[in-house]
């Protein structure tokens, strides 16, 4: 016989419940024991008034912090609250990168009165990060890294490092430097820990250094760390001088919104600035609206395209019952070819330049899936119409599947090669075109076999 150990959970307190009872001593213990994520959770059980009172209660690098992780409504009315010192202090505590997060997302008005509250030399880093373009790999860096020099000690180095470490975002991996900062190669923080102190720092360096210029796209950093599966990456300007370092927690962040961004993308709605949850019903309109519209006339082709071959109908009806069944078909095939390819090339997995191995491989398989698929229906097509009509439908469906997957694997390349983002190529756009290619060629295979006038 075995016994069962049950284990009573923790309650969680009614934190709204406390702040009605303006139990702050009781509060704070709380809060002492949340992460900082939680903590920013917590705004949205409690009414507007109590946020400003929730931070108040935290350290003022515990306030930054919590700050940090809020949304961007929450964080633009919370400067509402905020007494003008209150709203300083935050914004230098704030680390450099999420300063410069949260001053590229707020109106220009609220972030400008932010700027006006820091030290000058805060606002000239952060002018200069937020000088760099948008998206890149500057915007994503924080200043604040620890550089040794190649001839220091290691007992100085870690002096160095002990001074330093306090502010700065991580020590894990430090980065050597010559006098006039250019990057010469990096060591584990575990190394200087370890070594005699008398030893002298370029002994340990490891010059085999992963870098990215501050020019580079966030994607980019994402697909190194993951390739490379490094901690941290440095950035470094076109003469390799080491300006700051990007952190695998920063990285996250980019990809979760770059990952949303496509997915949005695909399913023909514009990249929304804000979470769902966040969006009102307007924004939500204007963003779905635009795509909805461009498929709406490119429909409007398909349907100009069936009234091309109105005659071929009146003659033989049974083509009109697999019409939607074979277009269906090429465009789930066409959608399957660009999901691959989009994300293919999102991950770095294909380059622009492997497009012609790429097109023949899917032109292989697309030839395999619309035989097969063409075989399903010949049966069908010889029952209803006879075995013209069979022949007919089982033609146009390998075409149509092969047309509809060169379509859907060659368009994010092209895409590519004129700058735009692949994941543009999304699925209902594919659909539409596919839509229009399909139907010609499925009525030209039946009017050519049927020995029918198109018109």
């Amino acid at each position: 016989m075995t016994e069962s150990t049950v284990t009573e959970s923790r309650q969680i307190p009614d934190v709204p419940a406390l702040f009605a009872d303006r139990d702050w001593d009781a509060l704070r213990d709380i809060l002492e024991e949340m992460a900082d994520p939680d903590v920013a959770g917590l705004l949205s059980t409690l009414d507007r008034q109590d946020w400003s009172v929730l931070l108040n209660l935290l350290s003022a690098e515990r306030a930054a912090s919590v700050y940090s992780y809020l949304t961007t409504e929450q964080q633009t009315a919370l400067l509402d609250d905020l007494t003008d010192d209150e709203k300083a202090q935050i914004m230098e505590e704030l680390a450099y990168d999420d300063a410069t997060a949260l001053l590229d997302v707020l109106p220009d008005e609220h972030a400008e009165l932010l700027m006006d509250m820091l030290p000058f030399e805060a606002q000239r880093m952060l002018e200069r990060l937020l000088a760099y373009p948008e998206d890149s790999a500057g915007r994503l860096m924080t200043p604040d890294c620890v550089s040794l020099r190649p001839d220091w000690s290691m007992r100085e180095a870690l002096a160095h490092v002990r001074r330093q470490a306090e502010h700065r975002e991580t020590i894990n991996v430090l980065f050597v430097t010559d006098d006039g900062g250019k990057l010469l190669g990096w060591m584990r923080l575990q190394d200087l820990l370890l070594a005699p102190p008398k030893a002298v720092v370029s002994q340990f360096v490891d010059s085999d250094v992963i870098s990215i210029e501050a020019e580079a796209d966030q994607e980019e950093v994402a697909r190194m760390i993951r390739h490379y599966d490094l901690e941290v990456v440095p950035v470094v300007d076109p003469d390799g001088v080491l300006k700051g370092i990007i952190t695998v927690d920063d990285v996250m962040d980019v990809m979760e919104q770059e990952t949303t961004e496509d997915f949005h993308k695909i399913g023909a709605v514009s990249v929304l600035p804000l979470g769902l949850g966040e969006a009102t019903a307007a924004l939500l309109y204007r963003k779905r609206i635009g795509w909805l519209m461009i498929l709406v006339l490119v429909n409007l082709l398909s349907g100009a395209a069936i009234a091309l071959f109105e005659t071929a109908i009146e003659q033989v009806v049974a083509l009109v019952f697999f019409l939607p069944l074979v277009i269906a078909c090429g465009g789930n095939a066409g959608a399957q070819a660009s999901t691959l390819m989009v994300r293919a090339l999102a991950t770095g997995d294909v380059r622009l330049r492997d497009w012609l191995g790429l097109w023949g491989k899917e032109l292989v398989v697309a030839f395999g899936l619309g035989v097969t698929m063409g075989l399903a229906v010949w049966g069908a097509g010889v029952w209803l119409g006879g075995a013209q009509v069979g022949l007919a439908v089982a033609i146009a469906m390998v075409l149509v599947v092969i047309t509809g997957s060169m379509i859907g694997v060659l368009l994010p390349f092209a895409l590519v090669r004129v700058s735009l983002d692949p994941a543009t190529s999304s699925v209902p756009l594919i659909t539409c075109i596919v839509d229009v290619a399909g139907i010609l060629v499925y009525f030209s295979i039946a009017t050519l076999i049927l020995h029918v006038s198109p018109i």
